[in-house]
């Protein structure tokens, strides 16, 4: 299978070229203030930085971290648009509701309850993710004009500050829908977006306190959320909905004996490919669409619905797709699936081969290890790019700059930070 734009894409999202009309250059109306026209990076602090997956921003507030996304002209973030992505999973359980609603209400009380595994109270992506399920599910609170995305710890009465009860009604059946628990899935250690952490939290804390009032758990990633179903939802025939598209979560989608509720796929084959290619395009000095939403020399070009850039923000992101049991199988090989018109191989004379210093914050997560890694693998040698891959441990942030002894061996960088505020971490190495 090869991704291209899917007949099943429901989501909106403007490309590049589809935004700003078909002579325009990235984010603006075709004048002066594109960021197109990238230099052909120099030594030192011109060479060109792609932080990815993990948005430099604060932690605490989720306002991003300009000066990071702005360390020189050449600088960019590549990831996926967690805001669309966290509303699409929402929208994704309401329809499972909707579609289940004769049983979905296990012990009959008529309220819907839900289990929420938070992956990283400080992450824009989960702090979207958590977002936007709550508001699909009407019990998002708003705090300052935000929708409060803090753990509710437990819900039992419905009581809780931080949620409220929504109220869905179907075929004229009304149902209150509660938020029962919810947690940050976080390690003694610190290591966030932690799978056994939210298995045990699930089969040992939530189950023993709720039983038959859990009727559907939620997840901010595939991870959490696979060992979740493994741990107790199968069993007990209650749907988990996760994200990122996992092959092992995808693959439950079909398991005939009880199957995974959802997923959202981040589209990583576009999120991949935007990640090296806006490195060498910054390396051969050409437009940053080139090859993105203009077709380059070879034809390489993604499809406008797949991605929106963001001139603020410096940033590219894919847009997510849903996938549930009508759809699994066009998603059951993401790690070897290129994007179907982005695959041709690059003329090393025009784009001669450079060598990338490429770091991945945790070498056990699932998403990046299983999915992204083989993705940009396989995308490397058609840019004409060495990859050198070092991982880090999720915890710290020095087991990652620890191997960034020598920046002037490479000739660009694309970041993965084990913490969304630590961009200075590595600019300040890059700038030595």
């Amino acid at each position: 299978m090869q991704v291209s734009r899917r007949q099943f894409l429901q989501v909106g999202g403007l490309g590049l070229m589809g935004a700003m009309g078909a002579g325009a250059l990235v984010g603006c109306g075709g004048g002066s203030e594109a960021p197109a026209g990238s230099e052909p990076a120099a030594s030192g602090t011109d060479k060109p930085v792609i932080f990815y997956n993990r948005q430099p921003s604060n932690s605490s507030t989720g306002e991003l971290d300009m000066t990071a996304l702005n360390y020189n002209k050449n600088t960019y973030y590549v990831g996926f648009d967690a805001n669309q992505g966290g509303e699409l999973e929402g929208t994704m359980i309401v329809d499972y509701i909707k579609a289940h609603i004769d049983e979905i209400d296990r012990n009959g009380d008529g309220i819907i309850g839900y289990v929420l595994a938070i992956g990283d109270v400080g992450h824009n992506d989960s702090i979207a993710r958590t977002r936007g399920c709550r508001k699909a599910l009407g019990t998002a609170v708003e705090k300052d004009g935000q929708i409060v995305s803090d753990p509710v710890g437990t819900n039992t009465d419905g009581k809780s500050d931080k949620v409220k009860d929504g109220e869905i009604e179907v075929d004229g059946k009304k149902f209150k829908i509660r938020e029962l628990a919810s947690q940050e899935m976080k390690t003694s250690a610190g290591a966030t977006w932690d799978a056994p952490t939210a298995g045990n939290a699930l089969s040992g804390t939530w189950a023993s306190a709720f039983g038959e009032q859990i009727d559907i758990v939620v997840s901010n990633n595939d991870g959490m959320g696979m060992s979740m179903y493994s741990n107790w939802a199968k069993e007990n025939k209650v749907p988990v909905f996760g994200y990122d598209a996992n092959s092992d979560a995808v693959a439950a989608l079909g398991d005939t004996d009880f199957p995974y509720g959802g997923t959202i796929s981040q589209n990583p084959a576009v999120q991949a490919y935007l990640t090296l290619r806006l490195l060498r395009n910054s390396l051969d000095g050409v437009d940053v669409n080139t090859g993105v939403g203009k077709a380059d020399e070879a034809g390489n070009v993604i499809a406008e619905d797949d991605f929106k850039f963001s001139k603020d923000d410096r940033s590219f992101y894919a847009m997510n797709l849903e996938v549930t049991a009508d759809n699994y199988k066009d998603f059951t090989d993401p790690a070897n699936t290129l994007y179907e018109t982005a695959q041709a191989q690059l003329d090393e004379k025009d784009s001669p081969k450079k060598k990338v210093w490429l770091s991945i914050y945790n070498s056990a997560d699932n998403f990046l290890g299983s999915t992204y890694k083989p993705l940009l693998e396989k995308y490397a040698p058609l840019l004409n790019l060495d990859l050198e891959v070092v991982q880090g441990d999720g915890q710290n942030e020095s087991s990652i700059t620890n191997k960034l002894g020598n920046p002037a061996d490479f000739d660009a960088f694309a970041i993965n930070m084990v913490k969304t505020d630590n961009g200075a971490s590595y600019t300040s190495i890059l700038g030595q």
